[in-house]
């Protein structure tokens, strides 16, 4: 029998769905500041399955895939509990910023501290409250401003529960990528809580490729883990495991023009673009320094030297890699040109 889930001192009976409003701290005229979540108990057990957005302020498109998956999920069919929350920084969401007012990254302050600074203080109160509660999680992130990534899944594949996550999500690529030190991926792997971090698009932007994937793919995972019926359609292709990546770094100053885009081949000493000065007079190639599969670039044609230019993924296999990225697009029915 299934009993009612309990959360932040509410609870939710099986067969139904609350949104709620967990109070995190006050702004300088101490009114309150609420995360707000919603909780899909379902009928049947199963899973617990957190699903959050935003730990970057600034970082939208995972917003809207949370509505768009709460939109699909019945709770009188879900086996186990969806726990969603679509802006976890409230602070940086507001001034439209990746980051707290105290300038730290929320994604360096897990697990956090009850009595530290206000980015520990948020930490803790999320895990607290939320993470310890959960027994899988999917961390919905972009790119930085002006940066925007190629759907991608990243986790630490050593888990064959976070590694069947992943290849279930259904994004074109995979980077098998070690966990740094006070990240939400942190503490729920030192919690023995899978996780697996979506990126795609980058900030303050709506990209309605980033979020469809997105969408597909969260509700692929819930299929994999029991909370959903299967789906009927047919096989997805598996995705491609980079063995590694790397920025390619701008060599001067001026204005950026790009060849290469999303998703696109690459070769080892092939120009992906230009840099040139305002007179364009002088001339500055982008080389590719190795072979693989564009999944990053900066979308602002304005550079400083040292400024990442482009993330090259390298693959074993890169032509099977470009297959895999070819039929994603095809499947997402996206124009090249929009990648």
């Amino acid at each position: 029998m299934v009993v009612p889930f309990h959360i932040a001192g509410d609870q939710v009976a099986p067969g139904q769905r609350k949104v709620l409003q967990l109070a995190l701290a006050q702004l300088y005229t101490q009114s309150p500041l609420t995360v707000p979540l919603e909780v899909v108990h379902g009928k049947h057990a199963g899973p617990v399955l957190l699903i959050c957005a935003a730990i970057h302020g600034d970082e939208l498109n995972g917003i809207e895939i949370v509505n768009q998956v709460l939109s699909r999920v019945n709770p009188a069919r879900l086996k186990g509990t969806l726990i969603a929350v679509p802006v976890v920084n409230v602070f940086g969401f507001i001034h439209k910023s990746r980051y707290l007012p105290d300038r730290r990254d929320l994604n360096r302050c897990f697990p956090g501290s009850e009595k530290g600074s206000l980015g520990s203080r948020v930490a803790h109160f999320f895990v607290d409250e939320i993470v310890n509660k959960c027994s899988h999680i999917i961390d919905l992130h972009t790119g930085a401003i002006h940066r925007s990534n190629l759907p991608q899944i990243r986790a630490q594949l050593d888990c064959d529960i976070t590694r069947e996550m992943s290849e279930s999500f259904g994004a074109p690529v995979i980077l098998d990528s070690s966990i740094r030190d006070g990240s939400l991926r942190a503490v729920a792997e030192s919690r023995d809580i899978p996780v697996i971090l979506y990126e795609a698009g980058e900030a303050l932007r709506f990209d309605p490729v980033a979020i469809k994937a997105g969408t597909r793919g969260v509700l692929n995972v819930m299929r994999t883990l029991g909370m959903l019926k299967p789906s009927v359609t047919k096989a997805r292709m598996n995705p491609m495991i980079a063995k590694s990546s790397a920025w390619i770094r701008a060599e001067q100053d001026g204005l950026l023009h790009l060849k290469a885009r999303l998703g696109d081949r690459v070769s080892k000493g092939e120009c992906l673009g230009t840099i040139t000065a305002p007179l364009g007079a002088e001339v500055c190639e982008v080389i590719a320094p190795k072979g693989g599969i564009v999944i990053g670039c900066l979308t602002m044609p304005l550079v400083n030297e040292g400024d990442a230019v482009y993330h090259i993924a390298s693959f074993d296999e890169v032509k099977q890699a470009e297959i895999s990225v070819e039929r994603f697009v095809d499947e997402l029915d996206i124009h090249p040109q929009t990648l």
